[in-house]
C-alpha cells in the first residue's frame, strides 16, 4: 500500500507588523534651576493632573484710539507754533519795511531846509501871536512870560546877553584874546570836574598831613571836625608853589595829548584848505606871506602886470640874462 502522502499544512498568515508599544519609564522629578525650568513627563493615563502654568503675560499695547488721539495733538500744537512763526515773520518784515521808507525819505530830505523851516514856522507863530496880543490891547511880552518862571527868565536872559557879546567879540583883537578864548574852549571840552575823587584825594592829604604833624584836627561843640593848619604849609597862599609839585594820573595826560593832537590836525587842515582857495584864485602861485601882503601884491599886479608881462615871461621859461 503505498505510503500516504503528507499533507503539507499551509502556510501560515503573515501577520502584519506592527509598531511595538514603547515603555515609557517612570516619571522622575527634576529640580528646576535658573536656566532650566522644571518639566515634568507625563504619563498616558496619570493618575492626577497638574494645574497648566500661565504664560507670561505681555504688556499691553495702546489702544489704536489713544494713539490716534496723540498724534493728532500733536499735529495741532506744529500748527499752531508754525501760524505763529509764520505771523511773527510778517510782522517784523512789515514793520522793516516802514522803517526803511522812513529812513529813505528822511536821507531825501535836506536836513537844513527842514531846519529853516521849522525857524520860519516859529517865527510866523510869534509874529501872530504878538499880532493877536496888541490888537487886544494887551501886553505881549508880559502874557509871554506867563509861560515861564522867574529863574528861568533870568536864566534865558543872560543866554541872550552872552550870545550876543560872543558875536560882537568873534573879530580878531590880540593875540592874547585869541588864547583867552581858546582857553575857555577847552575848559568846555574837558567836561565837569570829577568831584568824587577831588574829595577822596583831599581826605588822603589831610590824613597825612596830620600824620606828620602840620595839621591838627579839631573837633567843635557841634560835631565838626576842622583841619588847622599849623606852620601855614598845608594850606595854598599867594606866594606858595605847591601846586606844581602835583602829578597828575597816566589817563589825564593822554588826555591832554589827545586834545592837542586834534588842535593841530584842525589846525593844518584849515591852512591847507586856505591854501587850496589861494592857489585857485591866484592860478597855482603863492607869491604872499599873510593876507595883508596878499593885497598889496594884488595892488602891485593891478597896476604893473602890464609893464612887467615880458621880464615874468623871461624869468619862467629860464632864458633871463
Amino acid at each position: 500500500m503505498p505510503a500516504a502522502k503528507k499533507r503539507r499544512a499551509p502556510p501560515a498568515k503573515k501577520s502584519e507588523p506592527t509598531e511595538p508599544q514603547p515603555t515609557e519609564p517612570e516619571p522622575q522629578e527634576t529640580e528646576p534651576t535658573e536656566t532650566q525650568p522644571a518639566t515634568t513627563t507625563e504619563n498616558p493615563s496619570p493618575p492626577t493632573q497638574e494645574p497648566p502654568q500661565n504664560p507670561p503675560q505681555e504688556p499691553e499695547m495702546p489702544s489704536s484710539s489713544s494713539s490716534s488721539s496723540d498724534a493728532a495733538a500733536r499735529a495741532k500744537e506744529r500748527m499752531s507754533r508754525f501760524r505763529a512763526l509764520q505771523e511773527r515773520a510778517k510782522t517784523s518784515s512789515t514793520q522793516n519795511l516802514k522803517e526803511a521808507t522812513r529812513e529813505s525819505q528822511r536821507l531825501a530830505a535836506d536836513p537844513n531846509q527842514l531846519t529853516a523851516l521849522s525857524r520860519k514856522h516859529a517865527i510866523a507863530s510869534h509874529k501872530l501871536l504878538r499880532a493877536e496880543v496888541e490888537e487886544s490891547g494887551g501886553d505881549f511880552e508880559r502874557k509871554r512870560a506867563w509861560d515861564w518862571t522867574a529863574e528861568e527868565s533870568e536864566k534865558w536872559d543872560r543866554r541872550v546877553r552872552k550870545k550876543e557879546s560872543h558875536r560882537d567879540d568873534t573879530a580878531f583883537r590880540d593875540y592874547g584874546r585869541e588864547s583867552e578864548k581858546a582857553y575857555k574852549r577847552n575848559l568846555q571840552k574837558m567836561g565837569a570836574p570829577d568831584l568824587e575823587r577831588y574829595t577822596r584825594d583831599k581826605l588822603a592829604a589831610v590824613e597825612r598831613a596830620a600824620a606828620a604833624g602840620t595839621l591838627e584836627i579839631v573837633e567843635t561843640d557841634d560835631g565838626d571836625l576842622i583841619a588847622v593848619d599849623k606852620d601855614g604849609t598845608f594850606y595854598s597862599a599867594a606866594e606858595s608853589t605847591t601846586f606844581a609839585e602835583h602829578k597828575p594820573d597816566r589817563a589825564a595826560v593822554d588826555r591832554l595829548v589827545e586834545s592837542m593832537k586834534k588842535a593841530e590836525e584842525a589846525a593844518l587842515k584849515k591852512r591847507r584848505e586856505r591854501m587850496a582857495a589861494n592857489k585857485e584864485d591866484d592860478g597855482g602861485d603863492v607869491t604872499y606871506i599873510n593876507e595883508k601882503n596878499k593885497q598889496f601884491n594884488q595892488k602891485l599886479a593891478r597896476f604893473y602886470n602890464k609893464y612887467t608881462a615880458e621880464i615874468r615871461e623871461s624869468f619862467e621859461r629860464g632864458t633871463m640874462i
